[in-house]
């Protein structure tokens, strides 16, 4: 516990799914966040039931001026200057390279890439001059390798793992560290959407652990990252993901030797 006392913290698509569970742990650990999210309801449900040291801002990731908004309210209602910021806000699309609409592509790229860029561009000023901060970016499994019809959304993750280090090679003279979290298969609103219950449990066949995650899974290394427990990590790709980058394309996936 108080892992996070004085921090102050904004978390992107922080209403539900892994933004959900890192804000309350972020909470009990002792830190002050701003739940930042398109989604009103959801977001002001979870501010209010984390009590007053919560606060919910409407807030589009890719929107610059939505983050010129968002970064001094945050700082209004928090007291202090933000030195944590989680790049979590992203979205999931599937499409062949040759069909893809690029309406979708656009948005993949608006939201995942853009979204992610805005964030670090809008924190790093007041993280420079404070010369302390760590920014934590999303990016996925899919910002390590590629997978079937997931061309655009893997290129938003592998830029997010590029500029991830990009960011903490120009910050770290500042003391502001940047490391990148690559979750696997996680079960949240937003995987269900695609295949629901059916896609989780034969993503579980995939995985070494033979599960998927949970946001629970996810939440404890976004504790580490933004506490001083890490303050000689950054630059860095952390992959929370039941061991799937620790094999490859020959793996014969669940064999049931494990009694799942």
């Amino acid at each position: 516990m108080n892992r996070l006392d004085g921090k102050h913290a904004i978390i992107t698509g922080g209403a539900q799914g892994q933004g959900e569970a890192i804000a309350r742990a972020f909470v009990r650990e002792g830190a002050r966040v701003v739940i930042a999210d398109v989604a009103d309801e959801a977001g002001s449900a979870l501010a209010a039931d984390l009590g007053d040291a919560a606060v919910f801002i409407h807030h589009d990731v890719s929107d610059a001026a939505s983050w010129d908004r968002l970064v001094p309210e945050a700082e209004s209602h928090l007291g202090a200057p933000v030195d944590v910021l989680v790049n979590n806000a992203g979205i999931l699309r599937f499409g062949e390279v040759d069909t893809m609409p690029m309406d979708d592509f656009d948005l993949l790229l608006n939201v995942n890439q853009r979204g992610c860029f805005l964030g670090m561009r809008a924190v790093a000023p007041a993280m420079k001059q404070g010369r302390r901060g760590s920014i934590i970016n999303c990016s996925s499994v899919e910002g390590l390798a590629g997978m079937a019809s997931l061309t655009a959304y893997t290129g938003t993750k592998f830029a997010i793992r590029g500029m991830t280090k990009a960011a903490a090679v120009e910050l770290g003279a500042f003391g502001v560290r940047v490391n990148s979290v690559h979750p696997g298969m996680i079960d949240t609103p937003m995987t269900q959407a695609h295949g629901g219950d059916a896609a989780m449990e034969w993503g579980a066949t995939r995985v070494p652990l033979e599960r998927v995650g949970t946001p629970e899974d996810i939440a404890p290394l976004y504790v580490y990252l933004a506490s001083d427990e890490s303050g000689y990590t950054t630059g860095g790709e952390f992959a929370v993901d039941g061991g799937v980058t620790a094999t490859h394309s020959f793996y014969p996936g669940n064999s049931g030797r494990g009694g799942a």
